[in-house]
């Protein structure tokens, strides 16, 4: 394809169910993941009068310059996290959170997401803080362990944690191959067709780095927070636990019968923040697969936000995996 792939717009996973559900599509939005920008691209083309696109990552709206000379002042841009979306807007009509890992940060080497490349072991979204590399290399066996366990759900953490300890003494784990390399030694090798054998631990790696367990709950209520009354909240997840926790918080805010666990409820609800636009998640039909394999595993839950005061959430309560050193 040449230079003319980057022409050629990013596809957004679920886009078309997910303009159903909101339609008609108008005032202003916010897409708190922005990317690679398709959500943004779709819902301005789709009648929004304008979007704020929000992303921790400078290279994303570095590379959206192009859309903005497009839709001009209907598009703007903000470098920063969606937990604090409320921040950045108020009285939205709508936010759309992709929770899905931008293809263009998996596609750099440099950046350390990817296993399949060899590259420094970052993981930074923003490109500022703790790396993967330092989380690697300084935290104990059995910290390593529960995130490994807890984040990416590696059946084989301890097996793992205890092969990073020990490859560390020898030498720092800087690169992801080398990594990637220490986790295949203790897993069966992959058959044809099967997830690679380091998939998880590089998903529960990034998730630690990235606090993306805490950036999602607290990007849910500051959605709530920020919508007006009729307001959707869009969320398109890509793992069960990320979809739990999308599930459970949209149950606990609509009171529809889902309060978290049976210990105790998520909230103290008195009047329902949101109305469900559908009880079960919308996945991508037979068209959309044979499109976009990516989408595969995606999901998408909606719901509208009604005049009610914003609640808290119970973060354990609404699923959200507890490391021992959190509190």
């Amino acid at each position: 394809m040449g230079n003319a792939a980057a022409d050629i717009p990013h596809i957004p996973v679920l886009i078309t169910p997910l303009i159903a559900a909101c339609s008609p599509i108008g005032g202003l939005w916010l897409d708190g993941t922005f990317g690679a920008g398709g959500y943004a691209r779709a819902l301005l083309d789709a009648g929004a009068d304008k979007l704020i696109g929000v992303d921790r990552d400078p290279l994303a709206l570095k590379m959206a310059a192009p859309l903005v000379a497009h839709y001009g002042d209907r598009l703007e841009l903000v470098q920063g996290v969606f937990s604090k979306l409320d921040d950045y807007a108020a009285d939205l009509d709508g936010v759309v959170l992709d929770l899905g890992v931008s293809s263009m940060q998996l596609d750099q080497a440099d950046r350390g997401f990817s296993f399949m490349k060899d590259g420094p072991l970052d993981m930074r979204m923003s490109q500022q803080g703790l790396s993967a590399a330092d989380l690697v290399n300084d935290a104990s066996e059995s910290d390593l362990a529960d995130i490994l366990y807890l984040y990416g759900e590696e059946r084989a953490s301890r097996r793992i944690a205890r092969a990073i300890i020990k490859a560390r003494t020898l030498e720092p784990v800087n690169t992801t191959l080398q990594l990637a390399g220490i986790i295949e030694k203790c897993l069966p090798r992959s058959k044809p067709g099967q997830a690679h054998p380091a998939t998880r631990s590089f998903q529960a790696i990034r998730i630690a780095v990235n606090d993306e367990y805490g950036e999602l709950i607290a990007g849910l209520e500051a959605a709530e927070r920020a919508l007006k009354p009729g307001g959707h909240l869009a969320v398109v997840t890509f793992h069960s636990i990320e979809d739990r926790m999308v599930k459970r918080f949209f149950q606990a805010r609509s009171d529809s019968g889902g309060r978290g666990s049976r210990h105790g409820p998520v909230t103290e609800i008195t009047t329902p923040q949101f109305t469900l636009k559908n009880r079960k998640a919308i996945g991508p039909d037979k068209a959309e697969l044979a499109e976009n394999p990516r989408s595969r595993s995606a999901k998408l839950r909606v719901a509208v936000r009604t005049d009610a005061a914003p609640g808290k959430t119970d973060r354990k309560a609404i699923g959200m995996p507890h490391l021992k050193g959190d509190h």
